[in-house]
Formats: structure tokens, sequence, C-alpha cells
């Protein structure tokens, strides 16, 4: 028995000091880098701790950012951040917080602690939020409750906190029993608003189970739906089958190995930025950014399968920039947004860190410029009013 613990022993030290393979070069990227600033772990404000932050949103017209916290078990009830930051001024300073606010439910309530849970109310897993344009509103997704039974919900709250309303999901993005629906952590991790306010999109992070399997670092495994609803009657629009890549890298210490979407963002009307983040223990955090044409590829609204070589195609995508090469410390990226416009007029995307609230992570606020996509001088929205 000693002998083959030795043996268990060395095995794993050589996984854990292996060297990671050479990376593969890089294309030309269309984002350049304005600075990076980062909040410490067990940062306090208003009486919380902050951390977790899964989604950010700005409003052009308050020159406001909304930043939302995936609290899970520390402080309690699910809370969204005020703060201000100035992209323009040179060195970048980090943002400003200036609120906390409390989204209550439909039972005019805040939301329990996750360690308190309330009967028939979920206990949000809040991933990502946005402004809804012209309000005092905004929308926001929660990963679901898998063990009390729960599954993604989308709802749409008032800066004060009041309930407005909660968007119906298609079925097929609800959990079920079996080897059916969305992954547990797995669900909807991304929104994304038209400039039109009229229509939201909602991506999930890894394929339904009956779509096949998560991507790995020998196989990209199966595609992710993301799926259009009319924001106003929460009626389905349209699903796309994007493709993932494969694990960048293996992971070099026992643990997980993933790679999935983490946010998406409207470019236009029809084009979307997606944002795809790995992790492997050992070996961290990496993060891509995409960028597809939503008209393209399969409509798969009616298919309960994507099963490979059936009557779908997915959308085609195109690589704007790997955030490691603008930033070799990257942390776990899990929001993006529009930020305020350069003094040159230029655009500038925004990106946040979810620390996990782990000391050995820290919340990471990446600015940078945005030029589009290859080939072209690419289009700098207007963010939301």
């Amino acid at each position: 028995m000693q002998m083959r613990l030795a043996l268990l022993a060395l095995v794993l030290a050589g996984c854990a000091f292996a060297p990671a393979p050479p990376p593969l070069p890089a294309p030309p990227a269309r984002l350049q880098l304005i600075g990076v600033v980062e909040l410490p772990t067990g940062t306090e404000f208003g009486g919380t701790t902050v951390g977790g932050l899964s989604g950010i949103a700005y409003s052009a017209a308050r020159d406001e950012y909304l930043l939302i916290s995936d609290d899970r078990g520390n402080d309690g009830p699910a809370r969204v951040y005020r703060a201000r930051m100035d992209i323009g001024k040179a060195p970048l300073a980090p943002p400003r917080l200036t609120g906390v606010l409390h989204p209550r439910h439909a039972g005019d309530a805040p939301f329990a602690p996750w360690w308190r849970p309330e009967n028939g109310v979920d206990r949000p897993d809040a991933e990502a939020l946005r402004w809804l344009p012209g309000s005092e509103a905004y929308v926001w997704s929660s990963e679901g409750d898998f063990a009390r039974g729960f599954g993604p919900r989308v709802r749409i709250n008032r800066l004060d906190g009041s309930y407005l309303r909660e968007l119906a999901l298609p079925a097929a993005l609800q959990p079920v029993k079996g080897e059916q629906g969305a992954r547990g952590n797995g669900a909807l991790e991304g929104l994304a608003l038209t400039p039109d306010g009229r229509t939201l999109w909602l991506a999930m992070e890894l394929p339904l189970q009956q779509d096949g399997p998560a991507p790995t670092p020998r196989d990209a495994g199966a595609p992710v739906r993301i799926t259009a609803l009319e924001l106003a009657s929460g009626r389905p629009l349209r699903q796309i089958a994007y493709p993932l890549e494969r694990v960048p890298l293996p992971r070099r210490l026992p643990g997980p190995q993933l790679n999935g979407v983490s946010e998406i963002l409207m470019e236009d009307a029809h084009h979307m930025l997606v944002l795809e983040r790995s992790y492997s223990a050992g070996a961290g955090f990496g993060a891509r950014l995409y960028r597809i044409d939503t008209r393209d590829g399969s409509d798969t609204l009616a298919l309960d399968a994507l099963t490979p070589g059936g009557a779908w195609r997915p959308v085609a995508k195109q690589l704007i920039a790997d955030l490691g090469t603008l930033v070799p410390e990257l942390d776990n990226i899990e929001g993006m947004d529009w930020g305020a416009r350069l003094a040159d007029g230029g655009c500038t995307l925004v990106f946040v860190s979810d620390n996990n609230f782990n000391p050995a992570q820290t919340t990471q606020f990446i600015a940078t410029r945005y030029l589009g996509p290859p080939g072209g001088s690419g289009h700098c929205p207007e963010p939301a009013r």
C-alpha cells in the first residue's frame, strides 16, 4: 500500500510541475489595452464584501456603471453596485463605488441569503445585467438554484430595488432529471440587449446535456445555445448554435478544466461579441473574444438535440483578441460592456473579473479600445442611455 501511495504521489507531483505546452501564435489583437486596475479581495462597501462581480453595465446618460455580484454564501442577499470610472484619464484608477442595490423578488422583499433560503423563492446566482434604455430599470439573470429545483431566471428591477417582472424562459433551458436540459453551474451566463432595447439574447455557458459533452483539452465538445427573446412579451424569436473552442491548456493539478461562454454583448442590431472564459487547475484562467453575426447559422429553437451530422449549422465566428496576450496575469473574466467614449471618439470595451471571494484571486477591471473586426474599421456602438 505504501509503495502504491508513493507511486501515486510521484505521478501527481509530475503532473503538478510538468511544463505547459508552448502557446499557439496569437493573431493581431483588435483590442488595445488602456489599463488594468484591481480591487483587493476583502474590500468592504455599504456593509458588504465586494466580490463575485459577474456582470457590468454602463449608462452613457448617467456616466455610471452597474456591477452585479454572484455572492453565494458570504454577505447574503443578491446585490448590485453602482460605480463610476474615468477610463480616459491616465493612469487608470479603480472604480469609485457609490451605492449598493438589493433587487426584490415578486413578493416585494429582498432575496434571502444563500445560507438561509426562503420557501418558494430561489437563491439567485446572478451572472449578468443590462440597463434598459431610457428607464430607471435593469434586466438581470440568475444561473439557477438547481439544488432546490429552480432553473435559470431573468428578472427586471428598478434602481430602487422594486420588482417589475420576470421573463418566462424556454423549457429547453431549464434543468431536467436525467441527461437532459441545462448543466448545473453551466447554465444561463450571458445577456445581450439589442440597441433598440427590443430583443434580449441569452447565452448558456456550457452545452445542454442532450446536445453533447463540454469542451476538454482534446475536443471542443458540443455547441452552446444562444437564444433571442422579444423583451416585451418574452416570446422566443430565434436560437443559434455557437461552437466553443477546446480548453486551451490541460490542468497541471487535480481539479477542473473547462471552457465556456461567460458573456455576450451586441455591437449593433445583428453582430454580437462572445467572450469565452477558460480555466484549468494549476494552469490558470484564459479569455478570448469572438464576433458573430446572429443571422448566420441555423435556427435551432425547434431542435430537441443538436446531434452531430443533423440538419443544423452552427454560427461562424471571428477571433477579435486573446485577452491573455493583453493581460498576462488574467483573472476570471466574466463581465463586459461598452464604456465611455474616448476623447478622440474611440470606443471602449470594459471587462471585470469574478474573484470567487478567493484570497488567491482579485477583482480585475480591464479597459480597452475596441478596433472592430479584422479587415474592417468596425462599428463603435452607442452605449445604453
